[in-house]
C-alpha cells in the first residue's frame, strides 16, 4: 500500500505540545482532493498543509485542509510548513516564493528558524454598528455586551483581511475575554452573513508585558471551534490596528500578539505592518512524525489506515 510521510507541528511557539498543532505532508504529489481532506481529517489538527512542487515562479505550492473543509490560506500552517523543512535540511534560510489560492507569497526564513510570511495587501472595512450590534456580538461569544461596547467608541468591529478575512471584535478586558463561552451556531450565522472564516476577538489587557494584545479566534464555519494561535487573523489585526489608529503617536515597528492561553495552548505570533506589507513571523517545532497508509483510491472508498 502507499505510504505518506506526515508530521504535527506545534507553530508559534518554541515548545512541543503548545501553540497551534498544523498537519504537515511535505510530499503531497499525487493527492486528490478526497484524500487531502481524508489525511486531514485523521490528523485532527485545525488545518493541515500539502506541499507540492510549484512550478514556474514559485519554491512551494501549499494547499490548506480543515477536518472539513479546504480554506485558501492558514498562517500557523505556513510557517509550521517552512520551520520543518528548515529543521529537516530541506531548504537553506533566506527568501522563498509560496504559492497558495490566494496567490503568491513571499516567505523568508531566518538562521534561528522564525519562519516569516508575508501576507496579501490588507484590506479594512468598519462594520455598521446598525448592523451587528454588541447585543448579537455579545450572545454569540457569550461575552457581557458591556464589554464590547465600552471600547467600541474608540475602535470599531471590522472586517480585516490579508488573504483570509476576520471579523475583528475589540474586548474591553482580558477576564471578559476569558470569560467567552460561544454559540457557535451563532458563530457560524455571523461567519455566513459577513463572508468570514470566524470571530477574533481581542484585548490590550494581556497576560505578558511585552505582548501588545490577548486574541481568541473563533471559526466554526470553516470547522475549529477555536484556533489556538492564529496567523492570518494576527496580519489581519495587525493591518486593522493601523487603520484604526489604535495607538497614540508612531505604530510600533513589531507587535506581538499572544493567544492560546484559554486552551493550554500558549502560543505568541510577531506582527510587522509597513503600509500594505504585512508580515506575520514565528517559530515551530514537530512533534509527531510518522508515515500514513493510503489503501487502494476506490470512489465512494477513500479511507486511511493510521
Amino acid at each position: 500500500m502507499e505510504t505518506r510521510r506526515a508530521l504535527l507541528v506545534d507553530a508559534f511557539t518554541d515548545e512541543p505540545l503548545a501553540g497551534n498543532v498544523a498537519g504537515v505532508v511535505p510530499d503531497a504529489a499525487g493527492l486528490s482532493d478526497g484524500r487531502m481532506g481524508k489525511i486531514a481529517a485523521e490528523l485532527g489538527a485545525s488545518e493541515t498543509a500539502f506541499l507540492f512542487d510549484a512550478g514556474d515562479g514559485a519554491d512551494e505550492r501549499i494547499r490548506y485542509f480543515t477536518p472539513s473543509t479546504e480554506v485558501d490560506l492558514c498562517g500557523h500552517a505556513t510557517i509550521a510548513s517552512y520551520a520543518a523543512l528548515y529543521a529537516a535540511g530541506a531548504i537553506d534560510a533566506g527568501e522563498r516564493t509560496l504559492r497558495t489560492n490566494v496567490g503568491d507569497l513571499s516567505i523568508r526564513v531566518d538562521d534561528d528558524g522564525t519562519v516569516w510570511m508575508r501576507q496579501n495587501a490588507p484590506t479594512v472595512e468598519p462594520v455598521d454598528e446598525g448592523e451587528l450590534g454588541a447585543d448579537r456580538l455579545g450572545d454569540a461569544l457569550g461575552i457581557d455586551p458591556a464589554a464590547l461596547r465600552d471600547v467600541g467608541a474608540d475602535l470599531p468591529v471590522a472586517v480585516a483581511s490579508t488573504g483570509l478575512p476576520w471579523l475583528v471584535v475589540p474586548v474591553n478586558f482580558l477576564e471578559r475575554l476569558g470569560e467567552a463561552e460561544p454559540d457557535a451556531a451563532a458563530v457560524e450565522a455571523i461567519s455566513d452573513e459577513y463572508d468570514v472564516a470566524g470571530i477574533y476577538a481581542f484585548t490590550f489587557d494581556a497576560l505578558d508585558a511585552e505582548s501588545t494584545l490577548h486574541g481568541r479566534a473563533f471559526a466554526p464555519a470553516v470547522g475549529v471551534a477555536e484556533d489556538p494561535v492564529t496567523g492570518t487573523a494576527s496580519g489581519a489585526v495587525g493591518a486593522y490596528l493601523r487603520t484604526a489608529d489604535a495607538f497614540d503617536g508612531e505604530f510600533p515597528e513589531e507587535l506581538r500578539f499572544e493567544q492560546g492561553h484559554f486552551l493550554d495552548r500558549p502560543g505568541h505570533v510577531r506582527v510587522r505592518v509597513d503600509g500594505d506589507e504585512v508580515r506575520v513571523g514565528g517559530r515551530a517545532v514537530v512533534s509527531t512524525e510518522g508515515e500514513l497508509t493510503l489503501p487502494e483510491e476506490r470512489d465512494g472508498d477513500d479511507i486511511i489506515e493510521a
